[in-house]
C-alpha cells in the first residue's frame, strides 16, 4: 500500500510543461525551479531526473519535451536547467554523460539553490562562491534560539530590498563546519547574533555584534558598506611620480 502511495506522489512531480508560457509561468512562480529538456520523456537520463524530483520536494521541477520550449531557452537535448531568482541567474547539467545520475542531479540543485536567504553548508558554500553577486551579507546565529524565526524574518524582510544586489546568508553558529567562519571573522559564540558584510572580489569586510536584528540596523549597515565600496571605487587612482619622464 505504502509503495503504490509512493509511486503516485512521485507521478505529480515534475510538471509537465507543453507550452513557453507555462515555462515561464513556473520558472516565475519559485525562488528556485528546475526544468529538465529531454527530447524522450521515458529515456533513462529522464528516469534519473525523475529520482531526482522525488528526493527533493520543496524544489519545483518541471519537464519538456516540446521543441519551442527546448528552443526558447537555448538548451540541448538531455540538459537539466536550474534557474533562480535571486541574482537571477541559470546554472546547466548536461546528462547526456552516462555518469550523472539522480545523486549527482540532486547535488548539483542542493549546490545551486540559493535563495532570498540561502543557509550556509559545505554544499551551498560552492553556489555562493559561484555566484554573481560581489557582495555577501551574513547573519551569524544560533537556530535553536527561541528567538531565531523573529530574527530570520526580520532578515528576509531585508534581503527583498537588496536582492539582486547583496546574497544574504544565514549561517549557524552550531555547525561544527561553521566553526572556521566564525574565527575568520573573529567572533565568540557569545558575541552573536552579528552581522557581517563581504566583498568577494577583494575579500574586504566589516562585522557588526548586535543585541538583536532589526531591518533598520540591516538597511544601515548595508548602505554604510555599499557607500564605502562605491568611495573606494570612485577614488581616483594616484599616479606615479615618474610617469611622465
Amino acid at each position: 500500500m505504502s509503495s503504490a502511495v509512493g509511486t503516485a506522489k512521485a507521478t505529480e512531480k515534475p510538471i509537465l510543461l507543453n507550452n513557453i508560457a507555462d515555462a515561464e509561468a513556473f520558472i516565475s512562480s519559485a525562488e528556485v525551479a528546475v526544468i529538465g529538456f529531454f527530447q524522450d520523456p521515458q529515456s533513462l537520463e529522464a528516469d534519473q531526473f525523475r529520482l531526482a524530483a522525488g528526493q527533493i520536494p520543496e524544489v519545483p521541477f518541471g519537464l519538456s519535451s516540446s521543441a519551442a520550449v527546448v528552443s526558447h531557452y537555448g538548451a540541448s537535448a538531455n540538459t537539466v536547467a536550474l534557474f533562480r531568482r535571486v541574482d537571477s541567474d541559470r546554472r546547466d547539467l548536461d546528462m547526456n554523460n552516462r555518469d550523472v545520475d539522480a545523486k549527482k542531479l540532486t547535488r548539483f540543485v542542493r549546490m545551486n539553490e540559493l535563495r532570498l536567504v540561502t543557509e550556509y553548508n559545505p554544499v551551498t558554500a560552492i553556489g555562493v562562491m559561484q555566484s554573481s553577486l560581489q557582495f555577501n551579507l551574513l547573519l551569524i546565529t544560533d537556530k535553536i534560539s527561541p528567538k531565531h524565526p523573529e530574527r530570520m524574518r526580520k532578515f528576509r524582510t531585508a534581503a527583498e530590498l537588496y536582492k539582486g544586489k547583496i546574497l544574504f546568508i544565514l549561517l549557524d553558529s552550531n555547525l561544527k563546519s561553521n566553526e572556521r567562519v566564525l574565527s575568520y571573522f573573529q567572533l565568540k559564540k557569545s558575541q552573536l547574533p552579528a552581522l557581517a558584510i563581504f566583498h568577494t572580489p577583494d575579500d574586504e569586510h566589516v562585522v557588526l555584534t548586535v543585541d538583536e536584528i532589526s531591518i533598520e540596523r540591516v538597511q544601515d549597515f548595508c548602505n554604510g558598506f555599499l557607500q564605502k565600496m562605491q568611495k573606494k571605487e570612485d577614488k581616483p587612482k594616484e599616479k606615479p611620480l615618474n610617469e611622465e619622464l
